[in-house]
């Protein structure tokens, strides 16, 4: 909740680091910035009027639970030039006065019995009356103030009695909190028995760090966090603990939620949220990266209104979004200027809300000289329809079948407007439709993918399949991993204890001093004793090199773990390079977990130069976890427990930074517990999954006639925003990824070669010799889910298929590269697997992945090349391609994979339909097509045997936590070093002059010739440690200084 005042704001104030950045643009609305209507709102508010005519200006207004009475803030008091809190009758138009007259007051809520009012006020502090006069005597003198919010600690929670009170007095007041901090923007929960509020105390109540106490004097409201208590005042207990500032909270109508909006740590942007009431479940509701704030609920509870200024720094309107978080946030408002602070009434009919319009008696925006007229805030109604809102989120009963029946309605459309030739045209129509806003960028398991998976379904059934999905539909669903969130409980104590029996612990704040890891262990973790292990290493020796063991001699049985992250820091590149793979923080807790650990604690060390020291809770990680407490804490805090051991964290990390093993150390008198809660969740993606029977007379209840041959493309993309995925601009961030290359291109190509092996069929230009499928992968960007889940579920959909379990020579093959090895075979099952995977950017060649799956395949692809003519690069390999073939090769199905190559817009909302080649896109359907045919007419099946070639069967598996920031040109050829498409904006590589075109051919003194070298090189690279770089740039060698980021 936010006081509104009217005042003049300079450009320096807009450019602090503050939350007041919203408040300062609410007040460079009100001294002048220009207007300009938008669209008419008429078919959502109706019937607009003012609630609010006297004083200079008034905001907030929130409704009794019967809707005949508001409070609201107001400054109409000509003795004080604070907000005062009054009551309006609705149904006499009386207004009472309810704070005292003196002091500051804001955010008032009336109790649902109607008898009383809760708000803020600062009357109590010695200095409120002083304070008046300052104000007035400032304003009288005719200058003008800079618009600043202060967060006054003398905030207090107060109820009145409305049959007590007595003007210019406190009477009938009664005092909820005395803590010091800012206490204000409170409400009652819908029973009247709690109250959520917003405050600083805890800044005030214990020690602050530097950092903390640096940033707290710079603003206060970064410390500002929620609370719940009873409504008596009594039980407060904390809601949040994250950095940046948690304010405007309210209650879901069913009094089982909270929503508010959080801002970021800079200041810079606030984003909606939800939580039950005790702080667990906190749900993301928006992705906007603006100024998002002041949500409300509807009464309804299945959608809420919030303010945001995403059309403009200036520009503040109002929008509806879903409870769930699900499809997109709907547009209310179009007229510029300020619209914010919205409130639905108790009959969820009509909405109030704060705005510095002007309406004439027909509610209409009245203009002067061409822009709007403004006034100073007041506050306003609106009738609401309600119906066409939840149609417009996608609430309605019928609205998600209305809507993917209108997607199959217009895929029959197309269907009789496509041709069975591949036509560019063809391949533009599909493109154009899965790439429209209102999928949102077709993120798994959203409306968006829905609604295209429902348009490829129904495209394919009228080309004649059947279903080949789950329960005779065309659809099979899978679970993915959507996220996950800290819970409330989590809670870390360190407890030191000197010779003498003294005790101590040592703070550590949540996300600023500590965390947990994604994949740690919940629960309640004993208390137990640390021993310090070095690096956590264990890395196997061989001929010409020694083991190397963080934990010779070290018992760590039941016992906290703390161990230094990364790698030794001045090993040579060849060390780092061998060791790299083992330096993984999952690994190093299997390993602290097979040797008994209770827990392992991760500290960077002082002489690491990583972004953080402490790792960030990575929300968008999977739900596995490793059955030990896994946690991350501060150089700061490390250092203190090091020190109570009787050691320097600083000289026991330089110790062991030359590679040198070195035993571990008990850290005698520290014992480490902890309450870890994180909250997993999970979501539902679908495949769409259909089949043409080899027999034209055959139907869905016909056995399919193994092995089939499969064609399939994934029409997942990244939605709004992106996630971690999105290498989109700072300028980008919350844009939709609508993903025109990857993968509409390759679905577009899928349906073309589906279309045209039906009218094959049909005419009896082929006698298909078995069955073939299309599908349609979903969660392909999130790790492979879908076409993972369908082989995994492969005999539950399809019992009479012949499937072998793994043979002692699969398993070996499997180890050599890289794969599942006890994944049992569909070799018998599905014949060939072929795959498109952004096919939409032909310029040079297309790449053809999968050539080493099988002994005929790079004949088989040249042969049926002839008639098309694609200019082609040829590769091996078949193995741990990023694309879902690479589900069907780990099961012994020899796969195809058809790829143009990245580009400078790869998953950025840069990859839209205007720049794919659509002439390319459509040859590359027309080869897979030919090969597909092929295949399906064929007596023989191809062979799997794999034959990746030497460099293939080298690729690293390392984690790389050097990072450079380089897009390589998978299309480049044969060129001996590394052809870059482009470079990541702001990375390391455009800062040390590294363009797009160049080949790097030395990294670090390596020679590079290859990607595999690159892969190597880059594993040998220590963050922030300068190194030269050579590239090939129109045929002269440059030599560079690159500094290594950190991926962490």
């Amino acid at each position: 909740m936010f006081d509104s005042r009217d005042s003049s704001v300079s450009k320096t104030l807009l450019a602090t680091p503050s939350p007041l950045r919203l408040l300062a643009a609410f007040a460079l609305l009100l001294s002048g910035s220009a207007f300009a209507v938008a669209q008419d709102e008429s078919d959502l508010l109706s019937n607009v009027r003012k609630l609010t005519f006297e004083g200079r200006r008034a905001g907030e207004g929130y409704f009794s639970a019967d809707g005949t009475r508001m409070v609201f803030q107001s400054e109409r008091d000509p003795s004080n030039p604070f907000y005062q809190i009054y009551v309006s009758d609705l149904e006499t138009g009386d207004i009472q006065r309810v704070s005292p007259g003196f002091g500051k007051t804001t955010c008032g809520w009336i109790h649902p019995n109607g008898e009383k009012v809760l708000f803020a006020s600062t009357h109590a502090d010695a200095n409120s009356e002083r304070l008046q006069k300052e104000e007035l005597d400032f304003r009288a003198s005719g200058e003008s103030r800079r618009y600043s919010w202060d967060y006054d600690p003398n905030y207090e929670l107060y109820v009145a009695e409305l049959d007590q009170i007595e003007p210019g007095t406190t009477k009938g007041l009664t005092a909820l909190t005395s803590a010091m901090g800012y206490d204000a923007e409170a409400s009652y929960s819908p029973d009247g028995k709690q109250i959520v509020f917003a405050s600083n105390r805890a800044a005030y109540s214990r020690e602050l760090t530097e950092r903390e106490r640096e940033q707290f004097e710079r603003d206060p409201a970064f410390m500002i966090d929620l609370y719940i208590m009873n409504a008596d005042g009594s039980n407060v207990k904390r809601l949040t603990n994250e950095p940046g500032y948690d304010g405007g909270p309210f209650f879901s109508p069913d009094g089982q939620r909270i929503c508010w909006r959080r801002f970021a740590p800079n200041g810079a942007t606030a984003e909606i949220f939800t939580m039950k009431t005790d702080g667990s479940d906190v749900q993301r509701l928006t992705e906007i990266n603006a100024m998002s704030w002041a949500p409300f609920y509807h009464p309804s509870g299945e959608f809420l209104v919030f303010t945001t200024n995403k059309h403009g720094f200036a520009n503040f309107e109002l929008y509806l979004v879903r409870a769930d978080g699900e499809g997109e946030p709907v547009r209310l408002t179009t007229t510029e200027g300020f619209d914010g602070l919205p409130v639905f009434l108790p009959n969820g009919n009509q909405l109030s809300w704060t705005t510095t319009r002007v309406v004439d008696s027909d509610g209409k925006v009245v203009m002067e000289d061409g822009e709007p007229k403004k006034s100073t805030s007041q506050i306003y109604l609106a009738d609401f329809d309600v119906e066409t809102a939840r149609r417009r989120l996608g609430l309605t009963e019928s609205s998600d079948n209305n809507s993917t029946d209108e997607d199959a309605s217009l895929a029959r459309s197309n269907l009789t407007a496509t041709a069975p030739e591949f036509r560019p045209g063809d391949v533009m129509r599909h493109v154009d439709y899965l790439t429209r806003p209102e999928l949102g960028g077709r993120l798994t398991g959203t409306p968006g993918e829905k609604r295209a998976t429902a348009y490829v379904a129904a495209y394919l059934e009228s080309l004649g399949f059947v279903p080949a999905g789950q329960n005779g539909t065309f659809f099979h669903d899978f679970e993915f991993p959507a996220g996950s969130t800290l819970g409330p409980a989590n809670e870390l104590t360190i407890t030191t204890s000197s010779p003498g029996g003294d005790s101590a612990t040592i703070d550590a704040e949540l996300t600023e001093s500590w965390t947990p890891l994604s994949f740690s262990q919940t629960g309640d973790i004993e208390s137990g004793e640390v021993v310090f292990a070095g690096y956590g290493l264990q890395v196997p020796g061989d001929d010409e090199n020694d083991e190397y063991d963080s934990y010779v001699h070290l018992n760590v049985a039941d016992r906290w773990v703390l161990v230094l992250r990364d790698l030794p820091q001045d090993i040579p590149a060849e060390q780092r390079q061998r060791m790299a793979r083992y330096g993984d923080p999952r690994r190093k807790a299997t390993i602290a977990r097979d040797l008994g650990a209770r827990g392992i604690i991760f500290v960077a060390g002082p002489t690491s130069q990583v972004k953080r020291d402490v790792i960030r809770f990575d929300a968008n990680a999977s739900q596995a976890q490793v059955s030990l407490a896994a946690i991350s804490i501060s150089n700061e805090v490390a250092s203190k427990l090091v020190r109570t051991g009787g050691h320097d964290l600083k000289e026991l990390q330089s110790h062991l930074d030359d590679g040198k093993m070195a035993m571990g150390i008990p850290m005698s008198g520290i014992t480490v517990e902890a309450s870890i809660e994180i909250n997993r969740r999970t979501g539902t993606g679908r495949n769409v999954i259909a089949r043409l029977p080899a027999d034209t007379e055959a139907n869905s209840t016909d056995d399919v006639q193994f092995p089939v041959v499969m064609v399939g493309a994934h029409i997942d993309h990244l939605g709004r925003g992106g996630g971690s995925n999105s290498l989109a601009r700072s300028d980008e961030e919350n844009q939709v990824h609508v993903g025109a290359d990857d993968n509409a291109s390759g679905v577009a190509a899928m349906l073309e070669i589906a279309q045209y092996l039906v009218d094959q069929r049909n005419s009896g230009r082929v006698k298909m010799k078995r069955d073939l499928m299309v599908a349609a992968w979903s969660g392909e960007e999130l790790g492979l889910f879908g076409s993972q889940a369908f082989v995994d579920d492969f005999s539950k959909l399809y019992p009479a298929a012949p499937i072998q379990e793994p043979s002692e020579d699969d398993i070996a093959i499997a180890h050599a590269h890289g794969m599942t090895p006890d994944a049992a075979s569909l070799k018998d099952a599905v014949a060939v697997y072929l795959n498109l995977d952004m096919v939409g950017r032909l310029r040079d060649k297309l790449i053809v992945q999968g050539i080493g799956s099988s002994p005929g395949f790079e004949g088989e692809v040249q042969r049926r090349n002839v008639p098309v003519g694609v200019a082609l690069q040829l590769d091996r390999t078949s193995t741990r391609l990023p694309t879902d073939a690479s589900a069907f090769v780990a099961r012994k199905v020899p796969i195809l994979s058809g790829f143009t190559g990245a580009h400078e817009d790869y998953h950025t909302p840069r990859d839209t339909p205007d720049k794919l080649n659509y002439d390319g896109n459509a040859d590359i359907a027309n080869l897979f097509g030919l090969l597909t045919r092929g295949f399906l007419m064929s007596s023989d099946v191809p062979e799997f045997k794999l034959h990746e070639g030497q460099s293939t069967e080298e690729v690293p598996r390392a984690r790389l936590t050097a990072y450079l920031g380089t897009i390589p040109d998978y299309a480049a050829g044969e060129v001996k070093g590394l052809k870059l498409s482009g470079v990541a904006s702001g990375g390391p590589a455009e800062t040390a002059g590294v363009r797009g075109g160049d080949v790097i051919v030395k990294l670090a003194s390596q020679k590079i010739e290859d990607i595999y070298d690159y892969t190597y090189a880059i594993e040998a690279l220590k963050i922030g440690e300068t190194v030269e770089i050579v590239v090939n740039r129109e045929g002269q060698d440059v030599t560079l200084s690159i500094t290594p980021g950190s991926r962490d």
